[in-house]
């Protein structure tokens, strides 16, 4: 009977220590700290930044005008037609304005009658100062009457004058004359027919394509770039396989708030007339930045919904540095934020990689 209960004490013993072993081993690892993770990393440094990017534009000529009748009139005479080259002043068309004429010679009759009038009451005047040296013939009242009167018909004879002129100047009109010298691009009448309705279309229109004006919308996160040497190559649509230069003249000094896009101006030299207005172009841009600054594999910048950043190491522990992306290399970006010369950046950054985690850095090539 002492027997039975020994046994019975011994295995309860072997028991209850096998149910323990097991807790004793489950409970040993939450005493063991897990080491840091060891992640690939790069030294921010600073490096002058350059791209060449090609970018739609279009030709315009470096003048245009549309040449509209300022009198109303028939055509007379055409003397140019499309593709005309023509020299500053030299005379297009000519309109008939039979009514202009009317009066024009109207007013030369007024003119040369104002101008008899006038020598009439002079004389008057010049016989009545010279009586007027004998005391009592001619009262000091006649005259003042005579020299005023001289004085009136001198103000209609200038009267007159100017009225000539003026209708002379609006003959004038009838005479379209090429305000700069170039070629015609638009004839849009023919002899005979009414011009000078206000609906109307231009009688001409003419071009100066000796030089042209070379327009390309920059985007918005270009316009920060300088431009290398302010010139440009170019191609054209029409002969792809030919290059052209053009410098750099003007820009608007805006962003249009729709295209969100700076136009800039070069000027091209067409002396050999290659070249139309209206083409359209491929131009290719070597910009770069007057300072040095940061670039970084595309893999260092984590992208989410609201943010851009990497992810910096400093004193063995993560923090996140937003930035913001500047011009695109082939195999970097340019970036700008918080950040300094010599800072180790994570080289493949992820949303994972909470802030303030301890790691271990490992130093790549950048």
């Amino acid at each position: 009977m002492i027997k039975h209960s020994y046994f019975f004490l011994a295995l309860l013993s072997g028991l209850t220590a096998c149910n323990e072993a097991p807790q004793q081993k489950k409970d040993t690892p939450a005493t063991v700290d897990s080491k840091p993770d060891t992640v690939h990393t790069l030294v921010l440094k600073t490096s002058t930044i350059a791209k060449q990017v090609t970018l739609p534009g279009e030709l315009f000529p470096d003048q245009r005008v549309q040449i509209y009748a300022k009198l109303p009139g028939f055509v007379r005479r055409v003397a140019v037609d499309i593709g005309s080259v023509v020299r500053q002043g030299q005379v297009l068309a000519i309109l008939d304005a039979p009514e202009q004429q009317a009066r024009l010679t109207e007013a030369r009759s007024r003119w040369e009658a104002a101008k008899s009038k006038l020598g009439t009451s002079r004389d008057a005047y010049e016989r009545l100062r010279r009586a007027a040296n004998t005391p009592g013939v001619v009262s000091a009242s006649e005259l003042e009457r005579g020299r005023n009167q001289m004085r009136a018909d001198s103000a209609d004879v200038q009267v007159a004058h100017y009225s000539v002129q003026a209708l002379q100047d609006m003959a004038d009109y009838l005479v379209l004359r090429a305000p700069f010298g170039g070629v015609v691009t638009r004839c849009n009448v023919d002899p005979g027919a009414y011009v000078g309705n206000p609906t109307d279309k231009p009688v001409l229109e003419m071009e100066n394509n000796r030089t042209l004006r070379l327009r390309v919308a920059v985007p918005e996160a270009l316009t920060g770039s300088h431009l290398t040497g302010n010139k440009v190559r170019f191609s054209t649509r029409a002969v792809p396989n030919q290059q052209y230069d053009a410098v750099l003249v003007r820009k608007t000094d805006r962003i249009d708030v729709d295209t969100r896009s700076e136009i800039w101006e070069f000027s091209v030299d067409n002396g050999d007339h290659q070249l139309k207005s209206g083409m359209y172009t491929d131009v290719v841009l070597d910009l770069g930045r007057t300072k040095p600054s940061f670039a970084v594999p595309f893999s260092a910048v984590v992208t989410t919904l609201e943010r851009k950043f990497v992810i910096r190491i400093k004193g063995g522990q993560t923090q996140w540095v937003d930035v913001r992306p500047g011009l695109t290399l082939p195999d970097k970006v340019e970036i700008f934020g918080a950040l300094n010369e010599s800072d180790t950046l994570v080289l493949k950054g992820n949303e994972e990689l909470k802030p303030d985690s301890k790691v271990v850095a490992r130093v790549d090539k950048p």
